[in-house]
């Protein structure tokens, strides 16, 4: 019992030293800002402005942003004008962290983890950013002060995406990429589309911003993003420079540096050709592993920038007209590296790497539209049903957003809900720039005539059963980590309702094996082995349940 105290009294002395305290109490410098104008202006539920800076709700239910001045000025105006959207995104944020950890007790214990791992973050965000940051703080909700105090609060927030694909290999940061050139694309000009698989709950993805940053330093840019987010993970600038991130395979980190958004966002602002986007992440300390797709309109060429904690590499194809990214590393840097050489044996991520190629090689001259095409695709290597939510699918179907780029002209389109299959809005980023410059609009600044439909998709009893689906899943699997019997009809109307993903056979299995109905886990155990298995573990996980129901027979 002495033990044990002295232990947990170690940890409590640790965790309360080592900087912790220090970075809780620091804050960037934001003398001046008494003088910012605050006043907001409420036009109408979906307008709002304050100065030249505003935000407009459009059809889509997409809210477009726009903001100027130094950094400070933007980050005030983005949290006053955003502040409801904020809001949103911390409760869901939150709510979620209290789904994953309903003790109260266990999260104060988290609390202070997560504060030490954070610890010297601060030390490596620009002061730019910082002020940016500490400007949007001042209308997060004060609530959640008592986890961290607001600034601290969303400067952690920064590092939630590197943080969310570092512990654990869910892959719910599973994103895919591509690009094409010459005569791969419609015009010749470069063409790059992505989706952006980071799902934190389907209210964080609810609400999506798209921005439109002139800072009085760098690049004006664009970027997809969400309520108090200032980091980028897929964006354009207006020298036709885009960035893009996928996640790569880490090993668990110790402590946090600079969150890979906040590179992403540097370049953005600050490059204007991909020497300059490689010249930028080269100096930043990252705490992940990360590809970041950079593509320049004016070269007509993108790169793999391959950042880890302690390598660094650059990809670029030689004799091609494309360029295709998953979740491991493609550069001479990496080619000896187990951790990614594991994850291209074990993981989905060669899986989709391959899927890729083969859509990209068998599309003819890809324009926007088919590059949509290519990022709404839910099946697998040569047509192959694999099931709706398959890690292995291009389309996982819970996509934060899909996106696609034609730099050379200066043009985006960002998708709206559901997911990426939404309509897919059009923007010209140099007719934006001019319309917002000239003074308050009050209509979305989207080329409409250039929107990308929905996918029909949407409209069909497929993704009527697979929205079931996804729910009576997160019932199931609630119901299996509690020990709490599933009744076999809920079982059947799992498997009914997504008969080729393999993990809907799989937790009918695992229900039955609790029920002692060892015969019926077999069966179904042996259907999810038929189906396309996501990871190798995943297949070890299968059979190893099928020796353990035979066992019991």
């Amino acid at each position: 019992m002495k033990t044990w105290y002295l232990l947990i009294l170690s940890i409590s002395l640790f965790l309360t030293s080592c900087g912790v305290k220090k970075a809780m109490r620091q804050r960037p410098d934001f003398s001046g800002i008494e003088k910012i104008d605050t006043s907001r202006i409420k036009h109408s539920e979906k307008f709002f402005s304050l100065g030249k800076n505003q935000v407009y709700q459009n059809e889509q239910g997409i809210w477009e942003l726009y903001l100027e001045g130094d950094a400070l000025e933007r980050g005030v105006a983005n949290g006053n004008l955003t502040r409801e959207l904020i809001h949103h995104q911390e409760i869901a944020f939150m709510d979620k962290l209290q789904d994953m950890v309903p003790s109260k007790s266990y999260r104060g214990f988290l609390k202070s983890v997560v504060s030490w791992f954070n610890r010297k973050m601060y030390l490596h965000v620009p002061e730019e950013y910082k002020q940016e940051i500490y400007g949007v703080s001042r209308y997060g909700l004060k609530r959640y002060d008592d986890f961290a105090p607001g600034y601290v609060r969303m400067l952690y927030f920064h590092g939630a995406h590197d943080i969310g694909h570092a512990l654990q290999d869910l892959m719910l940061v599973g994103c895919t990429s591509f690009a094409a050139w010459d005569s791969k694309s419609e015009d010749g000009e470069l063409i790059l589309g992505r989706n952006f698989d980071f799902y934190a709950g389907d209210e964080f993805g609810e609400q999506k911003i798209v921005a439109f940053v002139k800072p009085d330093s760098g690049n004006k840019f664009m970027m997809y993003t969400w309520g108090g987010m200032i980091g980028a993970v897929s964006g354009m600038n207006e020298k036709g420079i885009t960035v893009t991130i996928n996640a790569g395979k880490s090993k668990m980190p110790f402590i946090a540096k600079t969150p890979i958004s906040l590179l992403a966002r540097e370049i953005l602002q600050y490059a204007s050709s991909t020497a300059e986007a490689v010249k930028i992440a080269s100096k930043r300390e990252v705490f992940v592993s990360e590809s970041i797709m950079v593509g320049s309109g004016d070269e007509k060429k993108a790169i793999l920038i391959e950042v880890s904690p302690s390598n660094f590499g650059v990809y670029e194809v030689q004799n091609s007209d494309h360029l295709i990214c998953s979740n491991h590393f493609q550069s001479d840097a990496y080619a000896r590296d187990y951790r990614n050489l594991n994850a291209i044996q074990e993981s989905h991520s060669k899986y989709r790497f391959d899927r890729m190629q083969e859509l990209v090689s068998e599309a003819e001259k890809i324009d926007p539209v088919k590059a949509v095409k290519i990022l709404r695709n839910t099946k697998g290597l040569n047509d192959k049903r694999l099931g709706y939510g398959n890690e292995k699918a291009i389309n996982q179907l819970l996509a934060h957003h899909g996106i696609v780029f034609k730099p050379e002209s200066r043009k985006v389109w960002v998708s709206s809900n559901p997911y990426q299959m939404g309509e897919f809005v059009a923007y010209d980023l140099e007719k934006v720039f001019r319309k917002f410059e000239n003074g308050l609009i009050g209509e979305s600044v989207a080329e409409i005539q250039e929107n990308i439909p929905e996918s029909e998709f949407i409209q069909s009893k497929a993704f009527q059963d697979y929205e079931e689906f996804r729910k009576l899943e997160v019932k199931v699997k609630d119901k299996l980590s509690n020990e709490i019997p599933v009744e076999k009809g809920t079982l059947r109307r799992l498997v009914q309702l997504n008969p080729d993903f393999w993990e809907a056979w799989f937790l009918a299995g695992q229900a039955y094996y609790n029920h002692e109905d060892y015969k019926n886990a077999i069966i179904h155990f042996k259907q999810a082995q038929k189906r396309e298995v996501t990871t190798v573990p995943d297949e070890k996980r299968i059979e190893k349940m099928i020796k353990k129901s035979y066992r019991k027979l």
